[in-house]
């Protein structure tokens, strides 16, 4: 993807705020106790952050979260759920709108691949304190799954995308979104783990889910109810799904690297 074709990924999310807030799977608390491992403190930035899926997950956990997100329709869905002990601000990866050493763990939810990562590594290095963790989190269709690979393939790549399963993520972070070094602050080593997740799905809610990725929110209308039209296909003549609510198998994938 160059890089006009990823900033106009990158800003479909507006448009579908609240439905991203509605379907969009939250993060399990083993994926982020992991993340936020061996972070020197409780206070932590979700950078990126959404309409708050991770936020809140961050907050139940006892963090003291500053949200940052740059969409104004995301943002005003992360204010309007009105999170415990949040500050929500206006901001983005390459400009953070806090001052030098404020966090202790810098983490991103389905969000790092759409920093640029040359100007934001510096400015994470900047508010992340020595020691301090910076992670990002994905939530992953488990295509291990054979019903799942079925459906990623009914659905097709622009919608099931290079960083959605678990082999294609694994693939997709080998050469790791993970800042080496932010200016003259190095990184240590990045780690990567997995953790199951499940989420409670009916055919309905899980095209609404889907409907929510930027490679069908960028989708003529056409195009879409087509997408739209074999997902429902598929899930209407397949066991696991044509009947009432079911689990949608998924894993969250975490790489997390240490400030040195």
């Amino acid at each position: 993807m160059d890089h006009d074709e990823r900033v106009r990924h990158a800003s479909s999310f507006g448009a579908a705020a609240a439905a991203y807030a509605e379907h969009r799977p939250n993060y399990t608390q083993d994926a982020v106790r992991w993340a936020l491992q061996p972070a020197p403190g409780r206070r932590v930035l979700d950078l990126g952050a959404g309409t708050g899926k991770l936020t809140a997950t961050l907050g139940a956990l006892g963090a003291e979260v500053v949200a940052v997100e740059p969409d104004a329709e995301m943002l005003g869905e992360l204010r309007a759920a009105a999170l415990p002990g949040v500050r929500a601000l206006e901001g983005s990866a390459e400009a953070i709108p806090l001052p030098d050493g404020a966090v202790d763990a810098v983490v991103a939810g389905n969000a790092m691949h759409w920093f640029d990562m040359a100007v934001a590594g510096p400015e994470i290095a900047r508010v992340l304190a020595p020691g301090g963790v910076l992670a990002g989190l994905w939530n992953l269709m488990d295509d291990e799954v054979e019903w799942v690979a079925g459906l990623a393939r009914v659905a097709g790549s622009a919608v099931v995308g290079p960083r959605d399963t678990p082999a294609a993520w694994r693939a997709a972070t080998e050469d790791m979104h993970l800042p080496k070094t932010g200016g003259d602050v190095r990184f240590g080593a990045a780690e990567r783990a997995e953790f199951p997740h499940e989420q409670r799905r009916t055919a309905d809610s899980l095209v609404e889910t889907l409907a929510t990725r930027a490679g069908m929110l960028v989708m003529t209308g056409e195009e879409r109810e087509a997408v739209t039209g074999r997902i429902r296909e598929f899930l209407a003549g397949t066991p696991e799904t044509a009947h009432g609510v079911f689990g949608l198998p998924m894993r969250t994938g975490v790489l997390r690297a240490r400030r040195l």
